[in-house]
């Protein structure tokens, strides 16, 4: 994400206004069409059918020899892709500036290919460093100073301290296009570094074999940001500073060289599955579990582990396909979720990025691993919701039914509160005031959502959405469908909504106190209660025991 944001803060100072759903390799209904199992192109980087890496496919599929053949043409430094690439083709690649016969009226989908990610970089640095014939360079031309420049690793808001302060990763303090540049080319250089382990060659730089100090993550700042915690709470050391800091000085050519090592002694998902093995409780519990313990009433691992393999092994054998087919759609959703905030979050100043829905969305394809052995197939697309319609969020709490529903609808799927698009969607354990400005995981520390200084406590009449029962767009937190093991932050009072009239326009009817440590859809299903006795309506008390996917889907997922 380091990169994304460097990527996206530079194109946004040059009026080149960052596009993440873009057609070149998204579908319009979100599937990935970059990737799949007879792809053989990195978009505008390589054809692998003109390398040595000839068989490889541009999929995602589990560990292997050809999969980190994949991550090494990916990753490639420029030395060993030239060698890489067949002879009779080369001339194909790695392209100079200006462009051979390029024209104000090509786009993206004429650009060259590159050869490596570094090549890419290297044109783009050399075409923002063009000399017209009057002097000026093309940075001149384009640079817009004020431009929208997002910062979630060096933000030093609420007492945050910068995750890499050998460098800057936005260019808020550039003023003109000369003040611009020695921070472009940082920037750039810290991708390239990382990636593949080479700088912009401004003057020509050799190639490294680590990177560089000033492009790591500084370990006792990851440590002040991410504090451990153990189970009961208390301290313990950061897991963020061990994984980053303690890893950062090979760049990511180099750790898919070392993987390579390691290839034979990895077990991945598809043996797993394949040497006959099946889910039980005790894969699901720590050396400490204890059973007897549950305040929360929470999902034992038995019922979880049973979940998992009625997905997999479902009583009728066609349902697997349809199952797969579901968790590989959330998927999608998932990072449906974070692509299409993105897209507002560089063209719309103020916006809140979509951690959420980033980590989220990496769940739902861990878990689609762990319960099928595959990957999810990007590619299939997920479809809008039907327009004009009150949708829900969850199992038993549909306004259309008495409270006997199956679940929301996969299209509505979504792990944070910037996707959750619409009234009645919401489902978060991070409760959001009804009158907006609230947080749903957002990483930075002034936000306390992971161990950082505490923000000051919101006024004492503040008052909350319910889970399914928010009054609007994003009021409603995030986690669709909600996780049987979702729990409340906190305690307070919620105020209650129905839909009314042709609009289906909110209509606050009462409010609801609620609990921290109340299951998540317990209160949603309570508020449910509520408006459908409002309405007249009578349903039944309690909600129906939690659906397979609810066990299996883990908290804010």
């Amino acid at each position: 994400m380091l990169h994304l944001q460097i990527a996206a803060n530079v194109a946004s100072a040059i009026q080149a206004h960052p596009d993440f759903t873009s057609p070149a390799l998204q579908s319009k209904t979100h599937g990935w069409t970059c990737y799949g199992p007879k792809n053989t192109i990195l978009p505008h980087i390589v054809d692998l059918r003109d390398t040595r890496f000839d068989q490889v496919k541009v999929n995602l599929a589990a560990l292997s020899r050809d999969q980190l053949e994949l991550f090494f043409a990916i990753e490639e430094p420029e030395e060993d892709a030239r060698k890489a690439i067949k002879p009779k083709d080369l001339h194909k690649y790695f392209p100079t500036v200006p462009f051979k016969g390029w024209t104000v009226k090509k786009t993206e989908t004429d650009l060259p290919m590159f050869g490596t990610i570094g090549a890419m970089y290297q044109c783009y640095w050399d075409y923002l460093n063009l000399k017209y014939d009057d002097g000026t360079t093309l940075i001149d031309e384009v640079f817009k100073a004020g431009s929208i420049q997002n910062d979630i690793f060096n933000a030093t808001a609420g007492g945050y301290k910068p995750e890499y302060p050998g460098f800057s990763a936005n260019l808020s303090a550039a003023g003109t296009g000369a003040e611009a540049l020695p921070l472009i080319s940082n920037m750039l250089s810290a991708i390239t570094d990382q990636g593949e382990g080479s700088l912009l060659k401004d003057p020509p730089a050799p190639m490294l074999m680590a990177v560089e100090e000033r492009y790591r993550a500084n370990r006792a700042n990851l440590e002040a940001d991410y504090p451990g915690a153990t189970d009961s709470g208390g301290p313990a050391p950061s897991p963020d500073a061990a994984a980053r800091a303690d890893n950062d000085k090979p760049d990511h050519y180099e750790r898919y060289v070392d993987l390579m090592g390691w290839i034979d002694q990895i077990e991945t998902w598809p043996q797993w599955f394949a040497s006959g093995k099946r889910w039980t409780a005790a894969e699901l519990e720590a050396p400490d579990y204890d059973p007897t313990k549950n305040p929360y009433g929470l999902p034992s691992t038995q019922e979880v582990a049973d979940a998992i393999n009625r997905m997999a092994y479902p009583a009728k054998p066609a349902d697997r396909a349809k199952n797969y087919k579901l968790f590989t759609q959330a998927s999608i959703g998932g990072i449906a979720g974070v692509t299409t905030v993105l897209d507002s979050y560089w063209n719309t100043a103020g916006g809140v990025f979509p951690y959420p829905a980033m980590s989220g969305s990496g769940d739902r394809m861990g878990i689609c691993w762990a319960v099928f052995g595959e990957a999810p197939d990007l590619s299939i697309g997920l479809g809008d919701p039907t327009p004009d319609t009150l949708k829900h969020s969850c199992q038993s709490l549909s306004f259309d039914v008495l409270g006997n529903n199956s679940c929301a609808d996969v299209e509505l799927f979504h792990a944070c509160r910037g996707s959750n698009n619409c009234k009645a969607q919401g489902g978060c354990g991070f409760v959001q005031p009804t009158t907006g400005g609230g947080l749903c995981g957002h990483f930075l520390a002034a936000q306390n959502l992971c161990g950082g200084p505490s923000p000051p406590p919101p006024p004492s009449n503040t008052v909350y959405s319910a889970p399914s029962d928010n009054k609007c767009g994003t009021f409603g937190g995030c986690a669709v469908p909600i996780s049987a093991s979702q729990l409340l932050n906190s305690s307070g009072n919620m105020e209650l909504f129905d839909f009314t009239g042709p609009t289906n326009a909110p209509a606050p009817i009462a409010k609801m106190p609620f609990t921290e440590g109340e299951r998540v859809h317990d209160v949603a299903y309570r508020a449910y209660r509520q408006v459908m006795q409002h309405r007249g309506k009578t349903v039944p008390e309690t909600p129906p025991p939690p659906d397979d996917l609810r066990l299996i889907f883990i908290p804010s997922t």
